[in-house]
């Protein structure tokens, strides 16, 4: 098995392609690895219920094939009709941890959506434990007047209102040992300049997560709250919103964009007892970019 990092995965340049939004791993090429056949669990996670927005493709794949792998079972939230077979490919990996999954279907931007999963979560396996906010929206745009006003709130509505709603509607039930995971961004501390509203949500999410993280410590919540700041990660959103997506995570140190699977570890850190001392904080996943 090759162990550098620069020429453990596919290194660009990819195949030209290019898809609608949101996209969907069938057309992505080369094909991302998610851990699928790679990731092995050992217990971590056992006997613990989650929700993973964004479940379907990409990093929410990658987090939830390895929390079943480490023992937890998984409500997937996905958006729409089209992100149907991707969803149903998770549950199956799910399934065959001999873990729950639960599949559901809606815009987390919807706060009564939101409630919704939660409701859902508790119904079906009678208690939530982990909450990973970590479904997102962004499109490139070359400049300011570019943007639709309606492109830039629904961003925002999708990767920080979204956050809001979930986090307030799980709280109440989160026990002591809970955890809360976001997935922000490199982004937050190098902002791309083609992907302003996307950059600044991500921004939001840092501060979000520390704030919340203080809140619910000192209320002695025992809820940590933490986030994951990938860097450029090889998933269906980059051909369906970037431009030259043959070339994405070339300009990064190690040369390459990362796969999935070497994000969901950082996850399953967070939501371990192994990290029990550890809140407010983010792990970078960003293949050598700085966030300093």
């Amino acid at each position: 098995m090759d162990n550098n990092p620069h020429t453990k995965y596919p290194i660009p340049p990819f195949p030209k392609q290019e898809q609608d939004t949101p996209g969907i791993e069938a057309q992505l090429s080369p094909k991302a690895d998610h851990g699928e056949e790679s990731y092995k669990g050992c217990g971590k996670l056992t006997g613990k219920k989650a929700i993973i927005t964004g479940g379907d493709s990409g990093i929410g794949k990658a987090v939830a094939i390895a929390f079943a792998r480490e023992g937890a079972d998984v409500l997937l939230s996905y958006l729409g009709d089209v992100e149907d077979k991707d969803a149903q490919d998770t549950a199956r990996y799910i399934e065959d941890a001999g873990r729950k999954a639960v599949l559901m279907k809606g815009d987390v931007g919807q706060e009564e959506h939101c409630i919704a999963l939660v409701k859902k979560a508790v119904e079906e396996f009678g208690q939530l434990d982990i909450v990973v906010n970590n479904a997102a929206f962004q499109m490139a745009r070359e400049d300011l007047q570019s943007i639709p006003s309606e492109e830039w709130k629904y961003t925002f509505d999708t990767n920080i209102h979204a956050m809001f709603y979930l986090c307030k509607a799980a709280e109440p039930y989160l026990k002591p040992g809970s955890s809360i995971i976001n997935t922000t961004s490199v982004n937050a501390y190098s902002p791309t300049p083609k992907l302003l509203a996307y950059a600044a949500t991500k921004g939001a999410i840092q501060n979000f997560t520390s704030n919340l993280s203080q809140i619910l410590l000192e209320a002695g919540k025992g809820i940590r709250v933490n986030a994951v700041a990938p860097g450029p990660i090889w998933t269906p959103l980059i051909p369906s919103t970037m431009p030259e997506p043959e070339n994405f995570g070339k300009d990064t140190p190690i040369g390459r964009p990362g796969q999935p699977v070497e994000v969901s570890p950082a996850f399953v850190f967070l939501a371990s007892d192994e990290a029990s001392y550890v809140s407010g904080a983010t792990l970078p996943v960003t293949g050598g970019r700085v966030t300093i």
